[in-house]
């Protein structure tokens, strides 16, 4: 009698935990790469003060999204008084910050953005940071480092007119870093005796050894070799890959090798020189979005063949009338079967069917600022964040807006770009200086 039922005890912690892990947000998109989750019962209606459960100061601006894992959130910060870049973990019940390390001093090179823009990973055992100045920094849950490289100190200096950001992927064992980068200097920034390449790393994530690096060649020119994108899972007809997008073309990778499988491009035939690319790919029902910047339109992949594919892999191109149904810098959400895109420069939100590219509704999203942070779909809703700190939290089946709530203080330079995040019926959203946690 006490063996069954301790066994059943065992079964229910096992079950308790597996659901832990499931109410996770451990990446950047999220438990799927997506920007979904299975959530339920997510709060619609706050303020900066109704229906919080805590509220934190943070001591400067950053565009890292909050990581979940269990009881803990992380996330990547700067001081601005101190010019120094922060790894940090606070509680998830009450806000108190459990840990917090200096990384470096100097906090960015530019007034548009700055190092700490990139979001940490977790897989429930450690937490990995990377900043844009090359650190990239492992801890366990408990604020213990594990190991740390700089990555400009192993392969050189990154080449970028603009500040560097990707977030780190972690799956199937292996940590993913991308630097998609010019082939030559910029304002002295890269390499000036021999060209500067673009690769993906593979490391391990309890070692941060590396596994393979793997160049990733492109045709584009100038700052169109440049993307500010995350390498995102993807699996079709079982296979699984990694998809990394940029330098005017997207690649699917083997993810033991690094292998290029295949390409697709380009939506810039002209090679025009300054179409960096931000939104990361975004993948639902077989079919791949590459968002090309600038307000050109959408491409639909399906990638059925090996090498080069041909304009056969198009599965559907937006109009360029349809201005609503593009993204300059948002990466789109794959939820309840359809792709949410968030268009930054009109500020429509449109629900688009992944094998047709028809639009099943747009809405002007309100405010009368930007939208850069990439939508978060979930219960039946989509949440978004303008430059403003105003979140629209949307009816995902017929695109009516619930609730507009403001969470910043207006006035500054400083403007919201973090994404939302939502985990154990809760939702996490950064504004310029604050970390809020809302829901019971």
């Amino acid at each position: 009698m006490f063996i069954r039922k301790y066994f059943l005890f065992l079964v229910l912690v096992l079950l308790v935990l597996s659901i832990a892990r499931a109410d996770d947000w451990p990446q950047w998109r999220g438990p799927y790469f997506n920007g979904s989750t299975d959530e339920k019962n997510l709060p619609t209606d706050w303020s900066k003060t109704d229906n919080i459960a805590w509220q934190v100061d943070l001591a400067g601006c950053s565009a890292a999204t909050p990581i979940i894992s269990g009881n803990r959130v992380f996330l990547s910060g700067v001081d601005s008084d101190r010019d120094m870049l922060l790894a940090l973990c606070f509680d998830r019940i009450s806000g108190k910050l459990l840990w917090q390390h200096d990384i470096a001093k100097g906090i960015s090179k530019d007034k548009r953005s700055n190092y700490a823009s990139a979001s940490p990973v977790t897989n429930g055992k450690i937490v990995v940071f990377f900043y844009a100045n090359g650190d990239l920094v492992c801890f366990d849950l408990d604020g213990n480092r594990q190991w740390a490289h700089n990555i400009q100190e192993d392969y050189g200096p990154f080449a970028f007119l603009w500040t560097f950001s990707s977030s780190p992927t972690l799956f199937n064992g292996k940590l993913y870093l991308q630097v998609l980068q010019r082939d030559e200097p910029v304002q002295g920034r890269g390499l000036i005796d021999k060209k500067n390449e673009s690769y993906i790393l593979a490391m391990e994530p309890d070692t941060g050894k590396t596994i393979w690096r793997q160049i990733r060649p492109s045709k584009a020119q100038k700052e169109s070799r440049e993307a500010f994108t995350t390498p995102i899972p993807f699996s079709l007809n079982g296979n699984k890959q990694l998809l990394v997008i940029g330098g005017d073309v997207l690649t699917g990778h083997d993810l033991e090798t690094g292998k290029e499988l295949w390409r697709w491009g380009t939506w810039n035939p002209r090679r025009i020189t300054h179409w960096r690319h931000v939104p990361s790919p975004i993948a639902g029902d077989g079919v791949i979005l590459a968002c090309a910047p600038k307000g050109s339109p959408i491409y639909a992949i399906r990638p059925d063949g090996q090498g080069e594919l041909d304009e056969s892999a198009i599965v559907w191109i937006s109009e360029n009338k349809e201005k609503e149904r593009s993204a300059d810098v948002p990466t789109p959400a794959f939820y309840d079967g359809d792709f949410f895109v968030l268009n930054d420069i009109g500020k429509h939100l449109s629900r688009v069917e992944p094998l047709t590219g028809k639009i099943k509704w747009t809405l002007q999203a309100p405010g009368s600022t930007k939208y850069e942070a990439s939508p978060l779909a979930a219960d039946g809703k989509i949440y978004i964040i303008n430059h403003a700190g105003e979140v629209a939290v949307i009816n995902a089946a017929n695109g009516e807006v619930i609730n507009f709530i403001s969470m910043d203080e207006p006035g500054g330079r400083d403007v919201v770009r973090a994404s939302i995040s939502a985990a154990h019926g809760q939702l996490f959203i950064r504004t310029t200086h604050r970390l809020y946690c809302v829901g019971k």
